[in-house]
């Protein structure tokens, strides 16, 4: 039987990586005979790379680490890199077996025996399993996943020409699968999620594109799940796949559907070796240590099968496996930038310690392996307080620490006050807070007026309203003495959220019970609304479902976590929009206070997501704060008085419908013209245009009217705007006054303007200099107001390339917007959905 001292099974990247580090030790050491050998199952190296479509283009991500590895890897074509990597492991001489499937592993460090299928047995002191998980191809878990023209893989999308192909999935394979068929094909991308969260940037950066270009019959299905698949042989196709949309069913006729919905790990395989899981969940990851070592002393886990699937990261583990093995205890190499984000850290530790505390200290942080943690904390900033007198010493260390990075790739800590605010009550910000030393006040005004102050401490986390429901900030957050925060951006906390179901479930129990304690006993007990808060059910609906309907009788009452829902009354048979309830915002209410039927419908206008109460834990929550009741009661007699002046003023025209028709109904800033009063001099557009050198962002003429009321096109502002979805410059804000706006890093991508469903984003050439109106008045300079700009620079301008421009309703302008200031009969206004009973009033 051969023996070795290490064992590698697999030559993916990982495994190879390793082999290679393997090799130049035995070189170092002058050995003759190979204390290692690596086992691939394949005819020739990492099968994984070898499968991907022809011409696939790799990415050497993730980019803010450097490779660490005896073989070359760097952005290329798969045909190139596998060249390169056949080059790298003649000229290591890695000692190499093809055809050398494993089907079992035996013992333990020192004493492991692996079977071959063959028969044949190795024996090892240490084993380095890099597998991956690309053999195990998740499915579509529907009716029909197992069809023949239903596959899991792509090898060459040119043997496919004129054809209707759905790609399911959002992740990096999905999008290149479905931009290489695009080529010669119809392509639809069906993405579960509403944006493309776990893509690499520049995946994300060519599918934006591809949905975007006229030139390409290419479309994304965004929140969509697959329901059904069924043979169809008509019209020339071969398949219809049934979808679930936020509008109902979709259903496709295609020639092929492609699923890249990832892979699960080999359990059976894995799990005879002696490795356990943390839980049965099918992707569910081995817990290893911080060298990669499994609960079985000397099996190490490399690669995918570890968590880390790119390749770069799969490399670079393959390299410091072997130094640990060997013995030399490297650092890894993030280190340095680890290093530096903890820079301003009270207490003096290394960066493995302190990572292995964070995740002692922080119960979400359990739930994650440390190289998994690792990636998370690269990704977010550190915030520390200081005391005023020890700020300027903190500020100090950090530039100096900036000024010694010559490569520029360090983020440090950031030094905050104590007592400074992390954001304001009302701020459109959408960031995630994990608190891991000291406290910070949550502090909330009430009706009356008076602060109630929330103290959170370690281990917990807050910012997870906004992040859900995309409203600003509910309360002022403010950092205490010795604080010490981590902030994840939004699109790092939706792809963790995304991907690791007991940290969804924990954000999602967090939020229910903040929010009953919120809105229902700001005064009772936490421990107690938190027991409510198992009871209650989430529910989501897609545009057009009944949350229930006029006449019901009614047991339960819903809180809007996010999303817009209609109330509508059958008024002679006609139905009649009442009002809308938006998030943070209570429905149903009249059903459990005395008056059972139902006295409107409830129609989801967009996705809405719900808490849904029963009667027992309605009564639970009063039982907590009598302000709760009140609160509820206050709530349904608004609506009582709401439902009521909009029948009397509403009968003869549905002017509410009207609006709701027009998107008004999630909107929080809409620009609404009285045509009563408007006598069309365009002075909107005029004033608009001048007050963004010389491209207006609305216009009236176009614009929708019913009765007296015209929404022209302008944009709404929405309360979760549709344009922000996928933005990889990430260009497009919302200011702390909730304006939404673009700034000077956009890119031309066209995707914010696909993504507007009321066509008020446009591509423009950029904002040229012009002369202003005294110039023009008084020296003859430049063009008159309203006229296109005189620009003798228009070429060099217009070689940049187009980019976005909407309506920022004036935000930085102290008198408000300059379309409504400009209007000499006061026809233009600027709405919420709050004031429509306003409107109807005065028509």
């Amino acid at each position: 039987m051969s023996k070795y001292h290490i064992v590698i099974i697999g030559s993916g990247p990982a495994g190879l990586s390793a082999a290679a580090r393997a090799a130049y030790h035995d070189q170092q050491a002058g050995r003759t005979e190979p204390s290692y050998v690596l086992l691939e199952g394949f005819s020739r190296i990492s099968k994984t790379i070898d499968e991907y479509q022809k011409g696939k283009h790799v990415m050497a991500e993730p980019g803010f680490i450097d490779l660490r590895s005896d073989l070359n890897f760097e952005i290329n074509t798969r045909e190139r890199i596998l060249d390169e990597w056949n080059r790298g492991v003649q000229e290591s001489k890695v000692n190499i077996r093809y055809n050398a499937e494993v089907v079992g592993v035996e013992g333990t460090q020192g004493d492991f025996t692996i079977n071959l299928k063959n028969g044949e047995k190795i024996s090892a002191e240490f084993v380095v399993l890099g597998i991956g998980l690309q053999g195990n191809p998740r499915k579509l878990g529907v009716a029909g996943e197992d069809l023949p023209d239903v596959a899991y893989t792509l090898s060459d999308p040119d043997e496919f020409k004129e054809q209707t192909i759905v790609v399911i999935g959002a992740g990096d394979a999905a999008i290149e699968n479905a931009l290489a068929l695009a080529r010669n094909n119809k392509v639809y991308i069906v993405n579960r999620r509403s944006e493309f969260s776990r893509a690499k940037e520049g995946n994300l950066n060519a599918v934006l594109a591809a949905i975007n270009n006229k030139r390409l019959d290419f479309s994304c299905i965004y929140d969509a799940g697959v329901s059904e698949v069924r043979e169809y042989t008509q019209d020339g196709c071969k398949l219809q796949i049934d979808l679930k949309t936020p509008d109902g069913l979709k259903t496709i006729s295609c020639h092929r559907v492609i699923g890249r919905l990832g892979a699960i790990a080999p359990r059976d395989f894995v799990e005879k070796c002696g490795i356990t899981f943390p839980s049965d969940k099918p992707d569910a990851i081995p817990v290893l240590s911080s060298k990669y070592e499994s609960n079985v002393p000397g099996l190490y886990i490399i690669g995918a099968l570890a968590g880390y699937p790119l390749i770069k990261q799969a490399m670079n583990q393959g390299y410091d496996v072997i130094e640990f093995i060997l013995g030399n205890n490297i650092r890894p190499v993030d280190h340095e930038l680890l290093a530096a984000r903890f820079a301003l850290l009270p207490y003096h530790r290394d960066v493995e310690e302190v990572i292995e505390l964070l995740q002692q200290q922080i119960p979400m942080f359990r739930q994650m392996n440390a190289l998994l943690l690792r990636e998370l904390l690269n990704e977010s900033d550190l915030h520390v307080s200081f005391p005023k007198a020890e700020m300027a010493e903190a500020q100090r260390s950090l530039d100096q620490l900036v000024r010694n990075d010559t490569r520029g790739r360090l983020r440090p800590s950031i030094a905050v006050m104590e007592g400074d605010f992390l954001f304001r009550n009302e701020d459109y910000s959408n960031t995630f807070f994990t608190i891991l030393e000291g406290e910070v006040d949550i502090r909330v005004k009430n009706k009356e007026g008076k602060y109630l102050t929330f103290t959170l401490g370690p281990g917990q986390f807050f910012g997870e309203m906004s992040l859900i429901s995309g409203r600003p900030r509910n309360g002022d957050a403010i950092a205490k003495k010795d604080c010490i925060l981590l902030e994840t951006p939004r699109r790092t906390m939706l792809k963790l959220v995304n991907s690791n179901d007991e940290i969804r479930l924990g954000i999602d129990w967090v939020f229910i019970t903040r929010a009953l304690q919120g809105f229902f006993a700001p005064r009772g007990n936490v421990f107690d609304i938190r027991q409510i808060a198992h009871a209650t059910k989430l529910n989501r609906y897609v545009k057009g479902d009944y949350l229930y309907k006029e006449g019901e009788r009614g047991d339960k009452l819903f809180l809007i976590r996010s999303g817009t829902v209609n109330l509508q009354k059958n008024i002679g048979g006609v139905p009649i929009s009442l009002s809308q309830a938006k998030t943070a915002q209570v429905i149903g209410e009249m059903a459990l206070l005395g008056s059972p039927l139902r006295h409107e419908s409830a129609i989801a206008v967009s996705q809405v997501e719900t808490i849904e109460l029963s009667q027992d834990a309605l009564n639970a929550l009063f039982a907590q704060d009598e302000v709760g009741r009140a609160k509820v009661e206050e709530a349904a007699a608004q609506r009582l008085l709401t439902n009521t002046d909009v029948q009397t003023y509403n009968q003869r025209n549905n002017r509410v419908s009207f609006l709701m028709d027009q998107g008004l109904g999630e909107a929080t800033n809409a620009l609404v013209i009285d045509t009563k009063l408007c006598v069309g001099c365009d002075n909107c557009e005029v004033a608009c245009a001048e007050t963004h050198g010389g491209i207006s962002r609305l216009n009236r003429k176009a614009g929708v009217g019913f009765a007296d009321l015209q929404v022209p096109v302008a944009c709404r502002h929405c309360e979760i705007p549709h344009c922000m979805k996928d933005c990889p410059a990430n260009a497009i804000h919302r200011a702390p006054s909730g304006e939404v706006f673009i700034d000077d890093s956009c890119i031309g991508c066209g995707n914010c303007e696909s993504n507007c469903v009321y066509d008020v984003i446009h591509m423009a050439y950029p904002q040229r200099e012009k002369n202003s109106v005294w110039s023009w008045m008084f020296l003859g300079l430049g063009s008159r107001p309203g006229e296109k700009p005189i620009d003798k620079k228009k070429q060099a301008s217009e070689a940049q390339g187009k980019k976005a421009v909407k309506c920022d309703s004036c935000k930085d302008l102290s008198g408000g917007p300059a379309c409504v200031r400009s209007c000499p009969t006061g026809a233009a206004k600027r709405i919420s959905p709050d004031q429509f009973i306003d409107i109807l009033k005065v028509q």
